[in-house]
């Protein structure tokens, strides 16, 4: 018979109080008689509803088991590597029968093993490491205002591109991510190990303004939460922050659940983004694509901004059930923006090597760059400072102070990088070749020009002239 609830036993006693004999309640109910009639007594002995409670077990909640064997079997439950639960029912028994005690049964053992605490259990068989990442409290670092934080951080992405020559390799991707709302604020993808100069481009298009009217993240964050790698901790990177007033936090060493909003926001990319483009290399493939590569960075750079802007930043969030870049502007705050963006691109922009200004300009690149105030600076050695993303114009400094932007009047209608460029120009030199090539076997096929050669005389018979012995190659003797 199931256990009866005490609201059950009272509404059977209530029954009988109306008038219903005890008989017919039991057969109705399927309570024996004398269950119903103890009952009775015990609720006429305590009316409260304690009385119709059934007591607990003196020994409820401790083991008959003796504590020495309950100590054997934790202390052999927490051995590395962990030992199975029959082996550790077959030591305990051998134990317990040395002993003169009685063994325990398979569940018990089983029983004691389940009740270990589980960060003990994972601490002893799986090390600090893994305990931290599973028990330890995290400091999640939460902001309470747009730029108030922003997340920066390196990841090697699943898919292979084509380089420069062609090569199938793995390019890198350094994000920066506003902490309150979610929302990518700037983002750099690159070929090669992260460095400085990689997060700097990244930050240098997080803080300002984008072409794009859909993606209005901008502006100086307070903070800047990244993690312990030697780009983060560069001289370069300090000196932005301490020049643009933003305080820069490092994860600790071998940490990172404190930049789990990052790394959720590679997760979308790498679920939601790569499996559907070629060259993708799924987990656990060893590196291998499923399908070639066709895609060159810049192509990949064009179709994750596309998503960055369109899917990630454009829809709601799963924690915030907002959409990242409404979150991002809903308070109608004003962006922190540097004092003299100039500086800023002094700070985070590609330094190259010095030029000197020319008469009709600034020859970088093999392309001219041209402005107004060059004028002034004629025979001067600047230092030129651009974005590769975009060598439509470079930014133009004399001894660290910034002199003008100059542009390159073939560039400047549209955005182009400097491997575009470069890969442009070594196209239009190979066609040039190829041409080249063309005509000289047209000119090496023609007939020879005879007209300027003097006539050979008609009545001129060729002397005749004795037929010469012919030479032998062995030398003779006369005795032959």
């Amino acid at each position: 018979m199931a256990q009866r609830s005490v609201e059950d036993k009272l509404a059977l006693l209530r029954q009988h109080d109306d008038g219903v004999p005890w008989t017919r309640i039991a057969a109705e109910s399927g309570v024996p008689l004398r269950t119903l009639t103890r009952w009775s007594g015990k609720y006429r002995a305590d009316p409260t509803s304690h009385g119709l409670q059934r007591p607990a077990r003196i020994d409820h909640g401790t083991r008959r088991i003796p504590v020495e064997l309950i100590e054997a079997i934790e202390a052999l439950a927490l051995r590395r590597p962990e030992p199975t639960a029959a082996f550790i029912h077959r030591r305990v028994s051998d134990l317990a029968r040395d002993r003169g005690l009685t063994a325990p049964s398979y569940s018990s053992v089983r029983a004691i093993i389940g009740a270990i605490d589980p960060g003990l259990r994972t601490l002893a068989q799986q090390g600090d490491a893994v305990y931290r990442d599973r028990f330890e409290l995290v400091f999640r670092r939460t902001a309470a205002r747009p730029n108030e934080q922003w997340q920066a951080d390196h990841t090697l992405l699943d898919i292979a591109i084509l380089d420069k020559n062609s090569t199938p390799t793995r390019p890198w991707l350094t994000g920066v991510l506003d902490d309150y709302s979610r929302a990518a604020a700037g983002y750099t993808l690159f070929i090669g190990a992260p460095t400085a100069e990689q997060t700097a481009l990244a930050l240098h298009q997080a803080v300002n303004r984008k072409s794009n009217p859909a993606w209005p993240v901008c502006g100086l964050p307070d903070v800047l939460y990244s993690d312990h790698g030697s780009d983060f901790t560069s001289t370069r990177l300090e000196r932005v922050c301490l020049d643009t007033h933003i305080q820069l936090i490092h994860s600790r060493i071998g940490v990172p659940q404190g930049r789990g909003k990052i790394e959720r926001f590679y997760g979308t990319i790498t679920t939601e983004l790569l499996p559907h483009l070629p060259g993708y290399i799924p987990h656990g493939t060893n590196g291998t694509p499923l399908t070639p590569p066709t895609l060159t960075l810049e192509q990949l750079d064009g179709i994750l901004e596309r998503f960055i802007v369109t899917e990630y930043n454009g829809r709601p969030h799963s924690e915030t059930r907002e959409i990242p870049v409404e979150r991002w502007g809903a308070s109608g705050f004003i962006p922190r923006s540097p004092a003299h963006p100039e500086d800023l691109d002094l700070l985070l922009l590609t330094a190259a090597a010095t030029r000197k200004v020319q008469r009709d300009g600034i020859q970088f690149a093999s392309t001219r760059y041209v402005s107004p105030v060059l004028a002034a600076y004629v025979g001067e050695h600047v230092t030129v400072r651009y974005d590769p993303r975009d060598v439509g114009e470079i930014r133009v400094y004399l001894a660290d102070t910034f002199l003008c932007r100059a542009i390159a009047p073939e560039l400047a209608a549209d955005s182009i990088s400097l491997h575009e460029l470069q890969a442009a120009r070594t196209q239009r030199r190979r066609d040039l070749k190829q041409q080249l090539r063309q005509r000289r076997s047209l000119a090496d096929a023609l007939p020879d020009d005879t007209r300027y050669l003097p006539p050979e005389p008609a009545d001129v018979v060729p002397a005749t002239t004795e037929e010469a012995p012919p030479r032998h190659g062995l030398r003779l003797y006369a005795t032959d």
